[in-house]
Protein backbone atom coordinates (compact mmCIF):
# COMPACT_ATOMS: atom_id res chain seq x y z
CA UNK A 1 0.00 0.00 0.00
CA UNK A 2 1.58 3.44 -0.64
CA UNK A 3 3.13 5.40 1.66
CA UNK A 4 0.33 8.60 2.78
CA UNK A 5 0.30 10.94 5.06
CA UNK A 6 -3.28 9.88 5.96
CA UNK A 7 -1.40 6.56 6.91
CA UNK A 8 2.24 7.33 8.37
CA UNK A 9 2.79 3.90 9.72
CA UNK A 10 2.10 2.51 6.49
CA UNK A 11 4.47 -0.12 4.75
CA UNK A 12 6.31 1.71 1.60
CA UNK A 13 5.95 -0.16 -1.36
CA UNK A 14 8.45 -0.52 -4.44
CA UNK A 15 5.13 0.56 -6.66
CA UNK A 16 4.90 3.86 -4.76
CA UNK A 17 7.92 5.45 -5.37
CA UNK A 18 7.38 7.25 -8.59
CA UNK A 19 4.62 8.94 -6.82
CA UNK A 20 7.24 10.61 -4.54
CA UNK A 21 8.82 12.54 -7.38
CA UNK A 22 7.57 15.81 -6.93
CA UNK A 23 7.93 15.94 -3.14
CA UNK A 24 11.57 14.89 -3.15
CA UNK A 25 12.29 17.38 -5.98
CA UNK A 26 10.85 19.88 -4.23
CA UNK A 27 13.55 19.06 -1.44
CA UNK A 28 16.36 18.79 -4.02
CA UNK A 29 15.53 22.34 -4.70
CA UNK A 30 15.63 23.62 -1.27
CA UNK A 31 18.30 22.26 -0.61
CA UNK A 32 20.00 23.47 -4.05
CA UNK A 33 19.05 27.49 -2.39
CA UNK A 34 20.36 26.35 0.84
CA UNK A 35 23.94 24.62 -0.16
CA UNK A 36 24.54 27.01 -3.55
CA UNK A 37 25.30 30.71 -3.32
CA UNK A 38 25.40 30.90 -7.30
CA UNK A 39 21.75 29.01 -7.03
CA UNK A 40 19.89 31.28 -5.37
CA UNK A 41 21.58 34.21 -8.04
CA UNK A 42 20.22 32.40 -10.81
CA UNK A 43 16.97 34.24 -12.92
CA UNK A 44 13.61 32.66 -11.12
CA UNK A 45 12.69 31.41 -14.50
CA UNK A 46 16.62 29.78 -14.14
CA UNK A 47 15.56 28.40 -11.04
CA UNK A 48 12.63 26.86 -12.13
CA UNK A 49 13.77 24.89 -15.43
CA UNK A 50 16.80 23.79 -13.03
CA UNK A 51 13.61 22.29 -10.28
CA UNK A 52 12.19 20.33 -13.41
CA UNK A 53 15.08 19.13 -14.42
CA UNK A 54 15.65 17.78 -10.57
CA UNK A 55 12.11 16.59 -11.00
CA UNK A 56 12.23 14.71 -14.27
CA UNK A 57 15.34 13.14 -12.95
CA UNK A 58 14.26 12.24 -9.81
CA UNK A 59 11.38 10.59 -10.97
CA UNK A 60 13.13 8.38 -14.04
CA UNK A 61 15.26 6.85 -11.05
CA UNK A 62 12.22 6.22 -8.94
CA UNK A 63 10.57 4.78 -11.70
CA UNK A 64 13.68 2.77 -13.24
CA UNK A 65 14.24 1.45 -10.09
CA UNK A 66 10.53 0.27 -8.98
CA UNK A 67 10.90 -1.09 -12.85
CA UNK A 68 13.57 -3.33 -11.15
CA UNK A 69 16.47 -1.45 -12.21
CA UNK A 70 17.32 -2.63 -16.07
CA UNK A 71 20.66 -1.99 -17.52
CA UNK A 72 19.60 0.71 -19.64
CA UNK A 73 20.28 2.94 -16.70
CA UNK A 74 19.47 7.09 -18.21
CA UNK A 75 20.35 8.72 -21.43
CA UNK A 76 20.44 12.89 -21.86
CA UNK A 77 15.91 12.51 -21.96
CA UNK A 78 16.54 13.40 -18.76
CA UNK A 79 17.75 16.76 -19.55
CA UNK A 80 15.44 17.43 -22.59
CA UNK A 81 13.21 19.54 -20.48
CA UNK A 82 15.64 22.24 -20.46
CA UNK A 83 16.04 24.69 -22.63
CA UNK A 84 19.62 24.59 -25.09
CA UNK A 85 20.24 28.08 -23.28
CA UNK A 86 20.67 26.76 -19.75
CA UNK A 87 23.84 24.85 -20.69
CA UNK A 88 24.91 28.33 -21.23
CA UNK A 89 23.76 29.97 -18.04
CA UNK A 90 25.01 27.12 -15.36
CA UNK A 91 28.53 25.26 -16.26
CA UNK A 92 29.04 21.85 -16.35
CA UNK A 93 30.51 22.09 -12.94
CA UNK A 94 27.57 23.78 -11.63
CA UNK A 95 25.28 21.08 -12.83
CA UNK A 96 27.43 18.25 -11.67
CA UNK A 97 27.11 19.92 -8.14
CA UNK A 98 23.29 20.18 -8.38
CA UNK A 99 22.97 16.77 -9.40
CA UNK A 100 24.84 15.48 -6.28
CA UNK A 101 22.48 17.54 -4.07
CA UNK A 102 19.26 15.88 -5.63
CA UNK A 103 21.10 12.40 -5.13
CA UNK A 104 22.05 13.32 -1.79
CA UNK A 105 18.20 14.39 -1.08
CA UNK A 106 17.25 11.10 -2.79
CA UNK A 107 19.67 9.09 -0.70
CA UNK A 108 18.36 10.89 2.37
CA UNK A 109 15.05 9.96 2.29
CA UNK A 110 15.65 5.89 1.23
CA UNK A 111 14.54 5.01 4.57
CA UNK A 112 11.12 6.91 3.77
CA UNK A 113 11.01 5.42 0.55
CA UNK A 114 11.13 1.66 0.96
CA UNK A 115 11.15 -1.27 3.62
CA UNK A 116 14.22 -1.54 5.21
CA UNK A 117 15.44 -5.26 3.84
CA UNK A 118 15.27 -3.00 0.45
CA UNK A 119 16.88 -0.06 1.67
CA UNK A 120 20.68 -1.64 0.20
CA UNK A 121 19.49 -2.43 -2.57
CA UNK A 122 18.22 1.36 -3.41
CA UNK A 123 21.12 2.88 -2.24
CA UNK A 124 23.45 0.91 -4.72
CA UNK A 125 20.74 1.61 -6.92
CA UNK A 126 20.80 5.30 -6.60
CA UNK A 127 24.74 5.42 -6.69
CA UNK A 128 24.72 3.70 -10.22
CA UNK A 129 21.91 5.77 -11.22
CA UNK A 130 23.68 9.15 -10.23
CA UNK A 131 27.20 7.85 -11.85
CA UNK A 132 25.42 7.34 -15.09
CA UNK A 133 23.50 10.67 -14.73
CA UNK A 134 26.84 12.68 -14.58
CA UNK A 135 28.11 10.74 -17.70
CA UNK A 136 24.59 11.87 -19.26
CA UNK A 137 25.25 15.43 -18.20
CA UNK A 138 28.39 15.62 -19.60
CA UNK A 139 27.78 14.35 -22.93
CA UNK A 140 25.06 16.80 -23.23
CA UNK A 141 27.33 19.64 -22.19
CA UNK A 142 29.98 18.21 -24.84
CA UNK A 143 27.74 18.35 -27.84
CA UNK A 144 26.52 21.78 -26.91
CA UNK A 145 30.08 22.55 -26.53
CA UNK A 146 30.33 21.09 -30.12
CA UNK A 147 27.35 23.30 -31.25
CA UNK A 148 29.07 26.64 -29.81
CA UNK A 149 32.70 26.00 -31.11
CA UNK A 150 30.95 25.91 -34.54
CA UNK A 151 29.02 28.73 -34.47
CA UNK A 152 32.38 30.68 -32.97
CA UNK A 153 34.36 28.97 -35.82
CA UNK A 154 31.77 31.07 -38.20
CA UNK A 155 31.34 33.59 -36.47
CA UNK A 156 35.40 34.06 -36.16
CA UNK A 157 35.63 33.57 -39.83
CA UNK A 158 33.20 36.47 -40.61
CA UNK A 159 34.83 38.77 -38.52
CA UNK A 160 38.07 38.08 -39.78
CA UNK A 161 36.89 38.44 -43.17
CA UNK A 162 34.70 41.96 -42.49
CA UNK A 163 38.49 43.25 -40.65
CA UNK A 164 40.09 42.52 -44.04
CA UNK A 165 37.62 44.00 -45.98
CA UNK A 166 37.37 47.12 -44.10
CA UNK A 167 34.10 46.93 -42.61
CA UNK A 168 34.07 48.63 -39.25
CA UNK A 169 30.41 48.78 -38.62
CA UNK A 170 27.99 47.76 -36.44
CA UNK A 171 27.74 44.44 -37.74
CA UNK A 172 31.58 43.85 -36.87
CA UNK A 173 30.78 45.31 -33.21
CA UNK A 174 28.02 43.25 -32.75
CA UNK A 175 29.72 39.98 -34.08
CA UNK A 176 33.50 41.20 -32.22
CA UNK A 177 30.88 41.40 -28.89
CA UNK A 178 29.34 37.83 -28.84
CA UNK A 179 33.32 36.49 -29.49
CA UNK A 180 34.47 38.62 -26.25
CA UNK A 181 36.56 40.88 -28.57
CA UNK A 182 34.86 44.26 -27.89
CA UNK A 183 37.63 45.57 -25.00
CA UNK A 184 40.47 43.79 -26.53
CA UNK A 185 43.60 46.20 -26.85
CA UNK A 186 46.40 46.37 -29.21
CA UNK A 187 45.85 44.61 -31.83
CA UNK A 188 47.88 43.18 -35.26
CA UNK A 189 47.20 41.28 -37.89
CA UNK A 190 50.00 38.73 -39.10
CA UNK A 191 49.63 36.65 -42.32
CA UNK A 192 51.07 33.66 -43.72
CA UNK A 193 50.66 30.61 -46.16
CA UNK A 194 48.50 27.89 -45.02
CA UNK A 195 50.36 24.36 -44.21
CA UNK A 196 50.11 21.32 -45.14
CA UNK A 197 46.62 19.46 -44.35
CA UNK A 198 43.07 20.56 -43.76
CA UNK A 199 42.51 23.84 -42.23
CA UNK A 200 40.79 22.77 -39.03
CA UNK A 201 43.67 21.42 -37.45
CA UNK A 202 46.07 24.33 -38.84
CA UNK A 203 43.74 27.18 -37.15
CA UNK A 204 43.19 25.33 -33.81
CA UNK A 205 47.00 25.05 -33.56
CA UNK A 206 47.37 28.84 -34.58
CA UNK A 207 44.44 29.36 -31.62
CA UNK A 208 46.12 27.37 -29.02
CA UNK A 209 49.60 29.04 -29.54
CA UNK A 210 48.44 32.53 -29.55
CA UNK A 211 46.42 31.24 -25.88
CA UNK A 212 50.00 30.21 -24.80
CA UNK A 213 51.34 33.67 -25.27
CA UNK A 214 48.86 34.95 -23.41
CA UNK A 215 47.24 36.53 -26.61
CA UNK A 216 43.98 36.77 -27.79
CA UNK A 217 43.31 35.70 -31.24
CA UNK A 218 40.68 35.23 -34.46
CA UNK A 219 41.84 33.28 -37.18
CA UNK A 220 40.67 32.57 -40.75
CA UNK A 221 41.44 31.28 -44.11
CA UNK A 222 41.51 33.62 -46.85
CA UNK A 223 42.61 31.15 -50.21
CA UNK A 224 46.05 29.94 -49.65
CA UNK A 225 46.53 32.33 -46.58
CA UNK A 226 46.67 32.04 -43.20
CA UNK A 227 45.29 35.24 -41.50
CA UNK A 228 45.80 35.76 -37.57
CA UNK A 229 44.08 38.84 -36.02
CA UNK A 230 46.31 39.17 -32.71
CA UNK A 231 45.12 41.20 -29.66
CA UNK A 232 46.73 42.16 -26.35
CA UNK A 233 49.99 42.39 -28.16
CA UNK A 234 52.62 45.14 -27.88
CA UNK A 235 55.37 43.31 -29.72
CA UNK A 236 53.63 41.75 -32.71
CA UNK A 237 56.52 40.93 -34.51
CA UNK A 238 58.20 39.29 -31.35
CA UNK A 239 54.54 37.28 -30.92
CA UNK A 240 54.65 36.11 -34.49
CA UNK A 241 58.48 35.17 -34.01
CA UNK A 242 56.77 32.57 -32.02
CA UNK A 243 54.61 31.83 -33.60
CA UNK A 244 55.58 31.48 -37.71
CA UNK A 245 56.24 27.60 -36.66
CA UNK A 246 52.32 27.40 -37.52
CA UNK A 247 52.20 28.94 -40.59
CA UNK A 248 52.61 27.11 -44.23
CA UNK A 249 56.38 27.62 -45.40
CA UNK A 250 57.20 31.54 -47.12
CA UNK A 251 56.73 35.03 -46.16
CA UNK A 252 55.08 35.41 -42.65
CA UNK A 253 54.10 39.58 -42.55
CA UNK A 254 53.37 41.61 -39.40
CA UNK A 255 50.71 44.24 -40.00
CA UNK A 256 51.14 47.81 -37.86
CA UNK A 257 49.68 47.73 -34.43
CA UNK A 258 46.83 49.43 -34.30
CA UNK A 259 44.58 50.28 -30.76
CA UNK A 260 42.15 48.01 -31.30
CA UNK A 261 39.56 45.40 -33.13
CA UNK A 262 37.90 48.27 -35.62
CA UNK A 263 41.27 50.16 -36.68
CA UNK A 264 42.49 46.61 -37.87
CA UNK A 265 41.56 47.06 -41.36
CA UNK A 266 44.81 49.19 -41.44
CA UNK A 267 46.91 46.78 -40.51
CA UNK A 268 45.31 43.66 -42.49
CA UNK A 269 45.78 45.37 -45.59
CA UNK A 270 49.51 46.02 -45.01
CA UNK A 271 50.27 42.67 -44.17
CA UNK A 272 48.04 41.03 -47.46
CA UNK A 273 50.31 43.94 -49.21
CA UNK A 274 53.44 42.82 -47.45
CA UNK A 275 52.94 39.19 -48.46
CA UNK A 276 52.72 39.83 -52.39
CA UNK A 277 55.52 41.86 -51.84
CA UNK A 278 57.68 39.77 -49.56
CA UNK A 279 59.19 37.39 -52.37
CA UNK A 280 61.22 40.66 -53.92
CA UNK A 281 63.34 40.30 -50.91
CA UNK A 282 64.98 37.38 -51.05
CA UNK A 283 66.58 37.48 -47.52
CA UNK A 284 63.76 39.06 -45.45
CA UNK A 285 63.27 38.24 -41.75
CA UNK A 286 60.63 35.66 -40.90
CA UNK A 287 58.19 36.86 -39.46
CA UNK A 288 58.56 40.69 -41.44
CA UNK A 289 57.08 43.85 -39.99
CA UNK A 290 55.11 45.05 -43.32
CA UNK A 291 56.59 48.57 -42.68
CA UNK A 292 60.19 47.14 -43.80
CA UNK A 293 58.39 45.96 -46.99
CA UNK A 294 57.90 49.43 -47.96
CA UNK A 295 60.04 49.36 -50.87
CA UNK A 296 58.89 46.32 -52.24
CA UNK A 297 55.14 47.27 -51.48
CA UNK A 298 55.69 50.68 -53.46
CA UNK A 299 56.81 49.01 -56.67
CA UNK A 300 53.68 46.62 -56.69
CA UNK A 301 51.80 50.20 -56.81
CA UNK A 302 50.51 50.44 -53.33
CA UNK A 303 49.92 54.33 -52.96
CA UNK A 304 50.15 54.00 -49.31
CA UNK A 305 53.46 52.43 -49.32
CA UNK A 306 54.50 55.02 -51.75
CA UNK A 307 53.12 58.14 -49.94
CA UNK A 308 54.56 56.43 -46.19
CA UNK A 309 58.12 56.12 -48.00
CA UNK A 310 58.15 59.97 -49.14
CA UNK A 311 56.53 61.43 -46.14
CA UNK A 312 59.03 58.97 -43.69
CA UNK A 313 62.08 59.43 -45.53
CA UNK A 314 62.05 62.00 -48.27
CA UNK A 315 60.21 65.20 -46.86
CA UNK A 316 62.51 65.01 -43.59
CA UNK A 317 65.93 64.97 -45.48
CA UNK A 318 64.39 67.67 -48.11
CA UNK A 319 63.13 70.14 -45.58
CA UNK A 320 66.15 69.48 -42.98
CA UNK A 321 68.05 72.63 -42.61
CA UNK A 322 71.74 70.99 -43.66
CA UNK A 323 72.15 69.28 -47.12
CA UNK A 324 70.99 66.11 -46.35
CA UNK A 325 69.13 64.87 -49.00
CA UNK A 326 71.74 66.53 -51.20
CA UNK A 327 74.61 64.24 -49.52
CA UNK A 328 73.14 60.84 -49.59
CA UNK A 329 71.90 61.93 -53.17
CA UNK A 330 75.67 61.90 -54.39
CA UNK A 331 76.60 59.47 -51.89
CA UNK A 332 73.99 56.87 -53.89
CA UNK A 333 74.65 58.14 -56.93
CA UNK A 334 78.47 57.35 -56.46
CA UNK A 335 78.51 53.77 -55.43
CA UNK A 336 78.43 54.63 -51.70
CA UNK A 337 81.87 55.83 -52.73
CA UNK A 338 82.95 58.01 -50.00
CA UNK A 339 85.83 60.48 -51.51
CA UNK A 340 83.70 60.45 -54.79
CA UNK A 341 80.83 62.07 -52.91
CA UNK A 342 83.23 64.17 -51.10
CA UNK A 343 84.74 65.71 -54.50
CA UNK A 344 81.76 65.85 -55.95
CA UNK A 345 80.17 68.20 -53.41
CA UNK A 346 83.66 69.78 -52.86
CA UNK A 347 83.61 68.42 -49.10
CA UNK A 348 85.75 66.78 -46.53
CA UNK A 349 85.41 63.32 -46.05
CA UNK A 350 84.77 63.38 -43.01
CA UNK A 351 81.78 66.02 -43.00
CA UNK A 352 80.56 64.00 -45.55
CA UNK A 353 80.51 60.65 -42.98
CA UNK A 354 78.75 63.40 -40.59
CA UNK A 355 76.52 64.01 -42.94
CA UNK A 356 75.58 60.30 -43.48
CA UNK A 357 74.85 60.01 -39.53
CA UNK A 358 72.66 62.41 -39.19
CA UNK A 359 70.67 61.06 -42.10
CA UNK A 360 70.69 57.81 -40.13
CA UNK A 361 69.50 59.67 -36.82
CA UNK A 362 66.92 61.54 -38.96
CA UNK A 363 65.22 59.03 -40.79
CA UNK A 364 66.48 55.39 -39.07
CA UNK A 365 68.16 54.66 -42.06
CA UNK A 366 72.19 53.87 -42.47
CA UNK A 367 73.33 54.39 -46.16
CA UNK A 368 75.76 52.40 -45.27
CA UNK A 369 73.90 49.51 -44.84
CA UNK A 370 72.67 47.66 -48.07
CA UNK A 371 68.96 47.12 -47.12
CA UNK A 372 68.68 50.46 -45.44
CA UNK A 373 70.45 52.04 -48.99
CA UNK A 374 67.97 50.25 -51.14
CA UNK A 375 64.81 52.02 -48.62
CA UNK A 376 66.59 55.44 -49.47
CA UNK A 377 67.13 54.74 -53.39
CA UNK A 378 63.22 54.05 -53.57
CA UNK A 379 62.38 56.38 -51.06
CA UNK A 380 64.18 59.76 -52.92
CA UNK A 381 63.39 58.31 -55.80
CA UNK A 382 59.53 58.92 -55.48
CA UNK A 383 60.29 61.81 -53.33
CA UNK A 384 61.53 63.58 -56.71
CA UNK A 385 58.94 62.44 -58.99
CA UNK A 386 56.05 63.92 -56.25
CA UNK A 387 58.29 67.34 -55.86
CA UNK A 388 59.20 67.27 -60.29
CA UNK A 389 55.77 69.76 -62.13
CA UNK A 390 54.89 68.57 -65.21
CA UNK A 391 56.11 71.05 -67.43
CA UNK A 392 54.31 70.15 -70.00
CA UNK A 393 50.76 69.63 -71.68
CA UNK A 394 49.25 66.76 -73.78
CA UNK A 395 49.39 68.19 -77.44
CA UNK A 396 45.95 69.19 -78.96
Amino acid sequence: MPRSDAAPDAVPTVEALPRRAGELATRATQRMSAEHTWFRMLRPDDRSWVSLVAQAGISALLSWYAEGAPDNVVSGEVFATAPRSLAQTISLRQALELTRTAIATVEDAVPELVPAEEQAALREAVLRYSRDVAFAAAAVYAGAAEQRGGWDARLESLVVHAVVRGEADDTLASRAAELGWEDVAEVAVVVGSMPEGDSGPALTSLREGARSLGRESLTAVQGHRLVCILGGSTDPVADATRLAAHFGPGPVVVGPRVPHLFAAGRSARAALSGCDAARAWATAPRPVAADELLPERALLGEQRARRALVDRVYRPLRDHPSPLLETVQAYLDNGTALEATARELFLHPNTVRYRLRRVGDLVGLDPQVPRDRWVLQVALALGRMVDQPRPWRSAR
